[in-house]
């Protein structure tokens, strides 16, 4: 069975975004990217689905700049097979929308017929959490979200889901679409050895145009700004102080 893993370039997360000073987005100048987390933890699922015999092979793609061909080599140094950049855009600043990247997904999986499609639930950048449901609804494939926890059957897999009332077990037939919560495992790293043997692993480079594929922004983004800074907290000497703080400043009671 075929893996397919689609992954993101975004902002490391232990990097501090900073809003650039006129509002119009994100400041990227001379920052680290690196893999979106959730999407690392897809790849480490997939290459452990492999690893048990469960999966012959184990395909990344990623849709954005031409330099996510970084990303694709890491996913190939923690054990994928091969990779697909899809260069959809030169700006490092244009965010292919979830639909764009969907329908461009959809592309990629008819060429490539995999058995299971392992996304990360959301990425960091944006937390749309929209792809993995959009592309689904496009192949007709059922989804399981939000997975902590996959096992595998005979044409099918079992998956306990992270739901606000706690675990949700279902099982879905395949091919199915699967996106992989914070809990589902934890990456391994690149070894550098592998990090040598990425670099002659095959990597094809796409274009939307190649799936027939329009990714001209539907959504405009008016400003950006940083969150408030929140007050200080406030003392008070009694329990009647805290109700008549709570009626008269707060407002909640």
């Amino acid at each position: 069975m075929k893996v397919l893993v689609p992954v993101k370039r975004v902002i490391d997360y232990n990097v501090k975004v900073r809003v650039k000073a006129d509002g119009t987005g994100v400041d990227l100048a001379n920052v680290k990217m690196s893999m979106n987390p959730f999407d690392e933890i897809a790849v480490e699922e997939a290459i452990r689905l492999k690893e048990k015999g469960v999966a012959t092979e184990v395909v990344v793609v990623s849709i954005g700049v031409k330099k996510a061909q970084e990303t694709l080599r890491t996913a190939l140094a923690m054990g994928a097979d091969r990779a697909i950049l899809v260069e959809a855009t030169d700006d490092v600043h244009t965010d292919i929308e979830p639909l764009a990247v969907a329908k461009i997904l959809k592309g990629v999986a008819d060429a490539e017929e995999p058995g299971l499609i392992i996304a990360g639930k959301q990425a960091i950048d944006n937390d749309m959490n929209a792809t993995g449901q959009m592309l689904a609804a496009l192949l007709g494939w059922p989804q399981a979200t939000f997975a902590s926890e996959i096992e595998m059957g005979d044409g099918s897999a079992t998956v306990t889901r992270e739901v606000d009332g706690g675990l949700q077990v279902i099982k879905v037939n395949l091919p199915a679409i699967v996106t992989a919560d914070l809990r589902l495992n934890e990456p391994r790293y690149a070894s550098l050895p592998n990090i040598m043997k990425a670099k002659k692993k095959p990597l094809e480079e796409k274009t939307p145009a190649d799936y027939g594929v329009d990714v001209t922004p539907r959504l405009k983004i008016v400003g950006t700004a940083e969150p408030s800074t929140r007050k200080a907290g406030v003392m008070v000497g009694s329990v009647d102080e805290l109700v008549e703080k709570l009626k008269t400043e707060a407002g909640v009671i």
